[in-house]
């Protein structure tokens, strides 16, 4: 099989199901999106040292490739077999939130981004993984999105902006706090 195939050449390309639509239709934009944010949880995995947190890590970049594999199927084609997103997803998450926030200091001012490169990465793939929530938001307004997969995502990141405060405390970086006014 080539990687290449030429059928996108002029801007079209087919989800799954075989309708062909642009590239720029709101349902590529998400899962696109996606898939951006998988590429940018990998990068932060390869660069984690924590071993436990690089599975879980692994744990959501497959349930990403799920939700892109959803995301890229016209509702309709109800003949198109697909893994299932479940609310368990949702509380692996939750749990993992839960786990992180107990060794914690609360949480009293915003967080500025930085400090190290990993803890930076992991705030990268927090802003990516709100721009995916956008895009599926924007996609749900014009055709159906379970809701299972907006509130997974959602969840994802909060999970990563508490992975980040996380990561600042394994590496012994002080987290940067935003202060009105300078």
């Amino acid at each position: 099989m080539k990687i290449y195939t030429k059928t996108g050449d002029k801007g079209k390309t087919s989800l799954f199901g075989g309708t062909r639509v642009n590239k720029s239709h709101l349902r590529i934009d998400a899962y696109g999106t996606i898939d951006e944010l998988n590429a940018n949880i990998g990068l932060l995995k390869d660069h984690v040292a924590n071993e436990i947190i690089s599975e879980v890590l692994y744990k959501v970049q497959d349930r990403l490739f799920v939700l892109g594999a959803i995301l890229a199927t016209e509702p309709e084609k109800t003949e198109v077999k697909l893994p299932v997103f479940k609310k368990e997803d949702i509380r692996f998450l939750e749990i993992e939130i839960d786990k992180m926030e107990e060794n914690l200091p609360p949480l009293k001012n915003f967080i500025i981004p930085g400090g190290h490169p990993v803890v930076s990465l992991a705030h990268i793939a927090r802003t990516v993984c709100r721009r995916a929530e956008r895009s599926m938001v924007l996609l749900s307004e014009n055709s159906p999105v379970d809701g299972v997969l907006l509130e997974y995502v959602n969840r994802l990141s909060d999970f990563l902006f508490v992975l980040g405060r996380q990561l600042a405390k394994e590496l012994n970086v002080n987290e940067i706090t935003w202060k009105s006014g300078g």
